[in-house]
């Protein structure tokens, strides 16, 4: 891969690579855009099959924050972090120690958070060594964990979908395929259920799946066959590219509404799943309700007030159906350009690209 012209074409600012020996720590901080304000991610650990993969997929998430905090409305960049490394057998205390240092050395370019792979306990040992972590414990005077607050986005967000679609907001009676039923997941399918829909769930965690079935009486189907399972709805919430060439063929549902980032393996099969008649809810507008909560934080974390504003995902969709239909173009189109005007309105007041060093 040839760095500078990847990071040339999308206009990354910083890639920053970060090597412990001692700890083994192995991580890729990347920063897309800082024009309206710090860039803020979580930190994922995965147990990427190379370098260049973890790479990859750092730059894409670190692009997805920029438009998810954007479109958001918040006055926030786009970053991300990821640690190369299982995060079952991998971790230690020292690895995060020394993330935190590396953080530290940004000097407020970037504030992190948990994400896939890593908790709210992980980000304690971090924010020993640097003040740039978000989302900590609520004994901390932090926004805690934002599973449940992505996860009520994500409701609220399916309901202007279901409206969309259906010419209906309510969800009691629709069948949901939830992909992954872990944090995010389990939240999502408990307002599925107090609202009277029901759940068809997969996951390779077998302990999550056991959890939704007792709670929720959802049924159980195998990783590969949720995709072609019979539903109104389908919620990726595991990892991204989960639409793609094998799997549009075979969905079922009319709406695509869930908390993954990175749903479309590439631009073109939003169009694939217009073609076959699916809508989608762009998902890093459906899925900011945790950012939303964790940039609540500034100024002292109110949790109403926070709730409030994850809420207005449901308005924030309902614009991006409406700016599509007006400009007749596709639904993550519209999401762009939702997340571009407002990058382009920040750059012309402040006479370009601002590059916070704040």
């Amino acid at each position: 891969m040839k760095l500078f012209e990847v990071m040339e074409k999308d206009d990354y600012e910083q890639v920053v690579f970060c090597q412990d020996k001692a700890s083994g720590l192995k991580a890729i901080i990347a920063i897309h855009d800082t024009t309206l304000g710090p860039a803020l991610g979580g930190t994922r650990m995965w147990n990427y099959a190379s370098e260049e993969e973890a790479l990859t997929d750092v730059l894409r998430l670190a692009r997805g924050m920029t438009y998810k905090n954007a479109a958001a409305g918040l006055a926030l960049g786009g970053g991300k972090t990821v640690i190369i490394g299982d995060s079952k057998t991998a971790k230690n205390e020292a690895m995060f120690r020394a993330f935190g240092h590396y953080v530290q050395g940004l000097s407020g370019r970037y504030i992190t958070a948990e994400d896939v792979g890593t908790c709210v306990e992980d980000m304690e040992i971090v924010s020993e060594h640097t003040q740039y972590v978000a989302g900590l414990g609520k004994s901390r005077g932090s926004s805690g964990d934002p599973s449940p607050a992505t996860a009520y986005g994500v409701y609220v967000g399916m309901k202007a979908a279901a409206r969309e679609a259906f010419g209906s907001d309510s969800l009691s009676g629709l069948t949901v395929a939830v992909q992954g039923v872990g944090h995010v997941g389990y939240y999502l399918c408990k307002h599925l259920h107090q609202e009277g829909a029901r759940i068809v769930a997969a996951d390779l965690n077998k302990e999550a799946l056991a959890r939704v079935e007792a709670e929720f009486g959802a049924a159980i189907v195998s990783p590969d066959a949720i995709y072609g399972a019979a539903c109104d709805i389908y919620a990726p919430c595991a990892l991204g590219a989960t639409l793609n060439d094998a799997t549009i063929p075979v969905l079922k549902a009319k709406v695509v509404s869930g908390a993954a980032n990175n749903q479309l393996k590439e631009p073109r099969h939003g169009l694939a799943l217009a073609e076959r008649g699916i809508l989608y809810a762009p998902d890093y507008v459906i899925n900011a309700g945790g950012v939303i909560n964790i940039a609540n934080e500034q100024g002292g974390y109110n949790e109403e007030r926070a709730y409030l504003q994850v809420a207005n995902i449901r308005q924030n969709l309902e614009e991006v159906f409406r700016i599509a239909a007006v400009e007749k173009m596709l639904p993550h189109e519209a999401a762009d350009r939702l997340a571009e005007n407002r990058l382009a309105n920040a750059k012309s007041l402040a006479g370009g690209k601002s590059g916070c060093l704040c």
